[in-house]
Formats: structure tokens, C-alpha cells, sequence
């Protein structure tokens, strides 16, 4: 018998998925094709429509024992999966959510939202510090990683994201040190910037010996700040004070340039702009540690859904004219955007059921992100190997978190997914608090069947 086939043979097998549909190479193939120096998932990014193959995936003690074509492996397992006609995923992460918890529950609360999350694919969310209090001492940090603990025990994971400054005031640097200890996993000041320079810097600097990475909403606190409308046809149309997209640039270019100088980290949240990704990519050329996000509504979505003044569109920042969207796609697909992040931001409907500047900035995103975006594979306007990347590798190699490539031993986090089953976005199919999102009354097509962490079901 071959010396790698004993330690199958010889494995308990918890768990077998039979005949699910992979597109991308399986790590035997990659490993024979790769080239040095490319990125995980650079060469499926090559691929804009992957045909795929059925594969079998077996799972022992929460681990990956092996995947491989369909009917090669014949092992016993205590349970098995019919997964024919569904696609094989990874789990997703998110590094970017708001769970409102503590403080404002009847927005979402931890528990909530860990649900919205298991029923949209992901296994790990970073959560933003803008609660009440602010999680800017570590026994707020504890208290969401205890909430999180006794509401989903088996996942999703939840990883704390500390306030950058006290009481997001962008006065004085929190506590960071104790925030790492108590569980927190990055630093963002969130949706109010750091207007002074010199606070950043040494925020940065404080983070980068931490060993963490600084997450900045990019956004000039001058410029028309939080207008949740694009500067722009539509907002004159509408007479609307919008914000412009130097804006963000702005913001953009002095967090590049102060990470270069400094030869720190720094990670921009929700790009959403096309001069941003200009920055980012000239940024990255020159060598500076930067990653940036974006999310799925700047992919596809634009200015024009605020048209009747619709607060269910009003976010921060704003949607972009088509010609950004457009240029989104690219850096997304070409990696100067690194990944994608929901951005969930759940509201009361009485919140958002107001006039349109009266309204809160926020989409609730965790329920939508993954047919969203599974439809830019679908349409062949994001190749599959981004997509990988933009949910999997890239923001788990940033933040330090677990993800699955499944090679053998990594966790068993994946998710089955129907690619064909339609469903309609309303206040009874969305498992989030929050129901603000432009999308309610829509079909989309793309539902979880299964999902498993660490070899467990949570859906």
C-alpha cells in the first residue's frame, strides 16, 4: 500500500460529503500546476467559467481528511451527505459587521446576527466597536465573546474588532494592549475617522507592535460626512447635499502614505470608489502594506437606487455612479482589491422609515452577501478564483483567522450551496434584526443548504 494512503485508511471518518460540485482544482492538481510566488487562489482567478467536477470530502475529528473525485474513495463514515446537484464552498468570513450588541438590541443582537451569519455562509465576523458602550475596555470585549459563546457554541466565530481611540472620540488611543488580551482581533475608530494625523500615526504605530492591523473608514470629516448619497446628477436631482468621492480618496491617500513611511499595516474598509482603487493600486506597486475591502453593494448596486429618496439605500459611504462599480469589478478581480465584507449594518424599520437625511446610514448585508455575489461569478463579471479569495484566503491571512482551503488538516468549515434556488428578499426569509436593505421585495437565486464548522452542522 503507498505510504500516503495509510493514514486514510487507518482515520476515523465522521463525515462524508458524496458528489458535490467543485470548481476549482483539487490540491493534489494545484500543487503540480502552481507557479512560485503566485497567491492562493490567483490561478482559479484565471478561470471565468470553471466547469468543475463532483468530489467526495471526507472530515475527521473537525479536519479535512481528503477531497477527491467522486467514487475514488471507499471509506466507511459514521455520517454521511448526498450532495449531488450542490456546490462546494468554503465557509466565508466577514470582517466587517455591526451587531449593535450591547446597547442597541433591538437592532440586532449578537445571537441574531451569529444566525444570519450561519444561514449566509460564514464561519467568522469581525464586529465593529461602535456599541453602547463602545468596546473600548476589554470587559466589553468579553461580554460579546460570552454572548457569542452561549448563543452559537459550535460557530459562527466571533472576533472583536477594539475601538482605535476612547469612545470612538478620536481624542485619546484606547487601550489597546488590554483589548488584544481580552480577544480583540484589529483596531478601527469605524465610522467616525481619526481626523488627526498625528493620532493615527501613533495608533498605527501602537498596532503594529501589537501585532495588529489598523481597519480605517476612510472618509474626510469635512466633506459632507455620512450624506449616504453620492455627490453627483442623481443627488442634484433630488436636491440632496451628497458627498464626493475625494472624500474617501482623500482619506485613502493619507493612510497609504503614513503606512509607507511607517512600514506598518493598514487595512481600508468599503472602498467605493474608483479614484480609492487608483491610490491602492499605486500604493501597492510601490510596496506599502495595504489591503482594502469592498462590498457587495458597490459591486452591484449604484447611485440610482436613492431615487424616491429611499433610506433603504442610504449608506457610508454612498453608492457610486456605473463607471465605479465597473472599476471596482477590475480591482477586485485583479487583487488591488484584496477581499469583500458585508458591511452589515442592521437598522429599526422606524429608523429608517423617516425622511431621507433624517434616516441612519447602513445596509443589512449578512442574509444577501452570498447570492449577491455568487451572481457576479454566475454572470462572468468576477472570475472564481477572486471570489475565493475575496471571502476566504485574503481576509484570513490578514486578520489571523482559520480558513479552509481543503488541503488536508484544515478545518472543516464549508457550506453546500444551491445555486439554482430562488427566493425572495422579505422581512420572513432574512434571519437579521435588520431588514433595511434595497433588495427586499427581489429574487435573487443562491441558498445555503448545509453549512458545517468543524465538521458540525449549524444549518
Amino acid at each position: 500500500m503507498p505510504e500516503n494512503n495509510k493514514p486514510q485508511q487507518a482515520k476515523k471518518i465522521d463525515l462524508a460529503v458524496k458528489s458535490a460540485l467543485w470548481l476549482g482544482p483539487l490540491k493534489s492538481q494545484a500543487k503540480a500546476s502552481s507557479q512560485k510566488g503566485s497567491q492562493p487562489g490567483s490561478q482559479l482567478g484565471k478561470m471565468q467559467q470553471p466547469k468543475g467536477q463532483l468530489v467526495d470530502v471526507l472530515v475527521a475529528r473537525g479536519r479535512i481528511v481528503s477531497v477527491a473525485p467522486v467514487g475514488s474513495l471507499d471509506v466507511h463514515a459514521a455520517k454521511e451527505i448526498d450532495a449531488r446537484g450542490l456546490l462546494l464552498l468554503p465557509s466565508l468570513t466577514d470582517v466587517h459587521t455591526h451587531l449593535r450588541e450591547p446597547g442597541q438590541e433591538y437592532k440586532e443582537d449578537i445571537a441574531s446576527g451569529l444566525c444570519a451569519a450561519a444561514f449566509g455562509g460564514f464561519s467568522n465576523l469581525l464586529c465593529m466597536a461602535n456599541t453602547r458602550p463602545v468596546n473600548d475596555t476589554a470587559s466589553v470585549t468579553e461580554f460579546m465573546l460570552e454572548q457569542a459563546r452561549k448563543s452559537w457554541p459550535d460557530g459562527p466565530r466571533l472576533f472583536p474588532i477594539g475601538a482605535l481611540t476612547k469612545g470612538l472620540r478620536g481624542e485619546e488611543l484606547a487601550p489597546m494592549a488590554d483589548l488584544k488580551a481580552a480577544g480583540c482581533m484589529a483596531f478601527s475608530n469605524d465610522g467616525r475617522p481619526v481626523a488627526s494625523t498625528e493620532l493615527f500615526r501613533r495608533a498605527m504605530e501602537y498596532c503594529q507592535d501589537l501585532g495588529r492591523v489598523v481597519i480605517d473608514h476612510c472618509e474626510d470629516p469635512w466633506l459632507a460626512p455620512a450624506a449616504g448619497v453620492n455627490e453627483g446628477e442623481v443627488s442634484s436631482r433630488l436636491g440632496l447635499a451628497g458627498q464626493p468621492d475625494i472624500a474617501e480618496a482623500i482619506q485613502a491617500a493619507r493612510d497609504v502614505l503614513l503606512a509607507e513611511y511607517l512600514g506598518a499595516p493598514i487595512h481600508l474598509a468599503h472602498i467605493s470608489c474608483e479614484k480609492s482603487v487608483a491610490i491602492i493600486r499605486m500604493a501597492k506597486a510601490r510596496g506599502v502594506d495595504v489591503t482594502a475591502e469592498t462590498c457587495p453593494h458597490y459591486l452591484t448596486l449604484t447611485e440610482d437606487e436613492v431615487a424616491g429618496y429611499s433610506s433603504s439605500a442610504k449608506v457610508n459611504p454612498p453608492l457610486r455612479p456605473r463607471s465605479d462599480v465597473e472599476a471596482l469589478l477590475d480591482a477586485l478581480a485583479d487583487g488591488t482589491i484584496d477581499m469583500l465584507a458585508t458591511d452589515h449594518a442592521p437598522h429599526a424599520a422606524h429608523e429608517k422609515e423617516v425622511e431621507f437625511d433624517a434616516a441612519p446610514c447602513g445596509i443589512s448585508g449578512l442574509d444577501t452577501a452570498l447570492a449577491t455575489s455568487w451572481e457576479l461569478v454566475r454572470a462572468g463579471k468576477l472570475p472564481f478564483g477572486a471570489f475565493l479569495r475575496a471571502w476566504t484566503t485574503a481576509p484570513c491571512q490578514r486578520f489571523g483567522l482559520p480558513v479552509n482551503t481543503f488541503a488536508p488538516g484544515d478545518p472543516a468549515d464549508f457550506l453546500l450551496f444551491d445555486q439554482d434556488a430562488t427566493w425572495v428578499v422579505d422581512p420572513q426569509t432574512m434571519k437579521s434584526k435588520g431588514k433595511n436593505t434595497p433588495l427586499l421585495g427581489r429574487t435573487l437565486r443562491g441558498r445555503v443548504v448545509a453549512h458545517f464548522l468543524a465538521g458540525k452542522s449549524i444549518v
